[in-house]
């Protein structure tokens, strides 16, 4: 028998921590928080929180190196999404936009022509400002939809294989 999908959620930054713990426990999926801070996760035998060092990418390498078919990734981070997409893990936003890997060459592309736009510019998208968009009502109404939507197709998928 397999084991359950599992979620790995890049928590620093990631505004849907609740609601991927309500859509994993409907769905009987683990969760597993990863950062390198604690955060206070439910008490659930599904959810664990994984806190690791605060070196450089500590937690997007735990993430990368658990990643496989079985998983789905919850991400901001593009490069983190490649490293997911690359080991076989379903890939999510936290906005619901899914990475894959017709998406994710041109997302890499448009993160470092950004970079260099803003490493180049004073004021607002310069080193000052910028950021990405506010978290709004509609991406977390997305985020749910689509949480929901690759949970039924990795369960399965994982049934067709049983």
């Amino acid at each position: 028998m397999s084991e359950p999908v599992t979620i790995l959620v890049d928590a620093d930054a990631c505004p849907v921590k609740d609601e991927i713990y309500r859509v994993a426990e409907r769905h009987g999926a683990h969760v597993r928080v990863v950062s390198n801070q604690v955060f206070r996760v439910p008490v659930s035998e599904r959810v664990k929180r994984v806190t690791v060092s605060d070196a450089f990418d500590a937690a997007d390498d735990w993430i990368a190196e658990h990643a496989s078919p079985s998983t789905l990734v919850v991400t901001g981070d593009i490069l983190l999404a490649d490293r997911a997409l690359k080991a076989g893990a379903t890939v999510l936003a936290h906005t619901g936009k899914p990475f894959d890997a017709a998406s994710i060459g041109s997302a890499i592309a448009t993160r470092a022509i950004m970079a260099d736009l803003r490493a180049g510019m004073d004021g607002p998208l310069g080193g000052t400002g910028g950021g990405p968009a506010p978290f709004r009502k509609e991406d977390r109404s997305r985020f749910l939809q689509a949480l929901e939507r690759e949970l039924v197709r990795l369960s399965r998928a994982q049934a067709a294989e049983r």
